[in-house]
């Protein structure tokens, strides 16, 4: 069961201890507890729903909200709306859903159960594991209803633990099809850009990139290469603006909201919540520099982002070492949410974890490092020069393992070394085959090149001895097809992202064409993924397990129903989605019962 949050023990600063002091001080006034700020900001608005983000859980959740007929807000921080679901490849994890199932998935609701069970277990409440797999189909069919936004099945993307009772390696993630950005008029200038813009003329998908990494070895990727830029070509014929996965996702459930003339207020981030007779009843804003009450007559649901941009934060709830900048959430998604949950008795869980995954710190900002380390040809390496890690595991169980060995065996940063035969076949980043790193990747440190191991080694400060023996290890292993060390290829998962022309074993290669190249690797992550304790309807719980009324989150501002755990692309997402329309639901159904005559 997901226990209350712990801060991790640490003496606290006097800076830190006065701006609790100032925090507490300002909760008194600006919550329903003491209400002189409340009684002093006007209310520039007041609806039956106020939804506090605009990522896919607060889109969804307005669009749910206002289709059952009630008056609804969106409130976001940012200029720009889709927080960090615009930025990302926006797979979307729901078992069931009818996209999979009308391109022939053999998915059921027993192998759902079970597959979800195996990989989360007890940590989360087996009711709110049930209501996700029993609301996201409904949910993916309601956005295709009064929405733009379409799917498609990202065929052969594996769950992440396809081995587990229930698992499918042929996988259960969709994505949004193409959506056409003109539809948005002048609402798409302001339409957060995504975290790797997709090149001028083509159109691409998430599931794209499996084959466009392989353009220069496999005739696949050529073909797919091929497919984007007819794709393109044929979409500027036709004088559409074409967008893609998180771009497409945001876009399209802002498109819904548009059409059903739900208002989105960007610039006005949330100072706290409002609680009038014991619930919460509208949300204290900044408004133009000036405070502001929103009035919410039904409920305020909180679906505004983690706390992976707040350092404080970070080093109160999570392990060292940590900061702000490894991560690729938005930049505005700094706790905001949860903070005011929590001031308003709500219970926190998870805050020790996060959607993590291997990154490279690049001058420009880090990179989520998905497919480069599990192509044939790569391995990591710890300070000793020893494998430590399936490189090619679920990205979140590399960085738990990061974390897990680095107080003994120091692993952060860690070291991809590839060769020159691996940077010949295949993309990096944005970086062709052939083409050299950029300088810049050099002179930051992200980066080191030798004609040697032994060369190398000396370069990023491993032991010579140790660094050439692992890869000596590691290239007979790569010569058999079986890693007998750490399992790499034993999984359908780690073969996704890895090259079908390599054999035995597609995700493993030999190393032995200098110079020979090391990427530091440190623990990235996509957002925070604890925060308010909900119920199976999104309701915020107190650490007693009662009810706040009128408080509901979801998203990464709520303790993930995946638990510590990542059960394939779109773990985010799609609970996100789902638990805002379930949040949206909720309200509805107790606003009717409420207008009912008694008798």
């Amino acid at each position: 069961m997901l226990r209350p949050s712990v801060p991790r023990p640490s003496r606290p600063s006097r800076r830190a201890v006065l701006g609790a002091a100032g925090l507490a001080v300002g909760a008194g006034a600006l919550n329903g507890t003491g209400t002189s700020y409340a009684a002093d900001a006007p209310v520039v608005g007041e609806y039956d729903v106020v939804v506090v983000g605009s990522g896919a859980a607060g889109l969804t959740a307005a669009l749910a909200a206002k289709q059952r007929g009630l008056s609804c807000v969106v409130l976001e921080k940012a200029p720009t709306f889709g927080g960090s679901a615009a930025r990302s490849g926006a797979g979307i994890w729901i078992p069931n859903n009818p996209v999979i199932l009308a391109a022939g998935v053999p998915d059921t609701p027993a192998k759902a159960a079970g597959y979800l069970a195996a990989v989360v277990g007890d940590e989360v409440p087996v009711e709110r594991q049930r209501a996700f797999l029993a609301n996201g189909p409904k949910m993916i069919d309601f956005v295709q209803r009064n929405s733009p936004l379409r799917f498609r099945w990202m065929e052969g993307y594996s769950d992440y633990y396809p081995e587990r009772p229930g698992g499918l390696a042929m996988g259960r993630s969709i994505e949004p099809d193409v959506f056409d950005g003109n539809l948005l008029g002048a609402e798409l200038a302001r339409l957060n850009p995504s975290y790797l813009p997709v090149p001028a003329g083509l159109v691409v998908f998430s599931q794209d990139y499996r084959w466009l990494n392989l353009t220069a070895v496999h005739p696949r990727g050529v073909a797919v290469a091929a497919e984007a830029l007819a794709r393109g070509t044929a979409a500027a014929l036709r004088g559409e603006k074409p967008l893609t996965m998180g771009q497409a996702l945001a876009g399209a459930l802002r498109k819904g909201l548009l059409d059903a003339g739900v208002p989105v207020w960007l610039n006005t981030p949330l100072v706290d919540l409002h609680s009038e007779a014991g619930r919460v009843a509208g949300v204290l804003v900044d408004r133009a520099g000036a405070p502001g009450l929103v009035r919410a007559r039904h409920g305020v649901i909180v679906g505004s982002g983690g706390f992976e941009h707040d350092a404080a934060m970070r080093r109160q709830y999570q392990r060292a070492p940590i900061g702000t900048e490894w991560t690729m959430g938005a930049k505005e998604n700094t706790g905001d949410g949860i903070r005011a949950g929590q001031r308003a008795g709500a219970a926190l869980a998870l805050m020790d974890d996060a959607w993590w995954g291997p990154a490279v710190p690049l001058p420009d900002g880090p990179y989520f490092c998905l497919a480069e380390r599990t192509l044939p040809g790569g391995l990591f390496v710890d300070a000793a020069g020893g494998r430590f890690v399936n490189e090619a595991a679920p990205y979140s169980d590399v960085v738990h393992r990061m974390y897990d060995r680095n107080p003994a065996d120091p692993c952060i940063p860690a070291w991809l070394v590839v060769d020159q035969n691996y940077r010949n076949r295949y993309l990096f980043r944005t970086v062709a085959p052939t083409l050299p790193f950029p300088h810049s990747w050099y002179t930051s440190g992200a980066v080191h090149s030798a004609l040697t191991l032994d060369g190398l080694a000396r370069e990023i400060g491993v032991p010579g001895a140790a660094l050439r023996a692992t890869v000596n290890r590691f290239n007979q292993q790569a010569r058999t097809g079986k890693d007998t060390d750490q399992g790499r290829g034993d999984s359908a998962y780690d073969h996704y992202f890895a090259d079908p022309s390599v054999g035995p074993n597609s995700s493993l290669g030999q190393l032995w064409l200098p110079p020979f190249h090391a990427l530091k690797i440190v623990p990235g992550d996509l957002g925070t993924k604890g925060g308010i304790v909900t119920d199976a309807s999104a309701r915020a719980l107190r650490e007693d397990g009662s009810v706040i009324e009128g408080l509901y989150a979801a998203g990464n501002a709520s303790a993930a129903v995946m638990g510590h755990s990542y059960a394939g692309a779109g773990s985010t997402i799609g609970p996100a989605m789902t638990f805002g329309y379930l949040a949206a639901q909720h309200v509805a159904d107790s606003a009717a019962r409420a207008a009912r005559p008694a008798f």
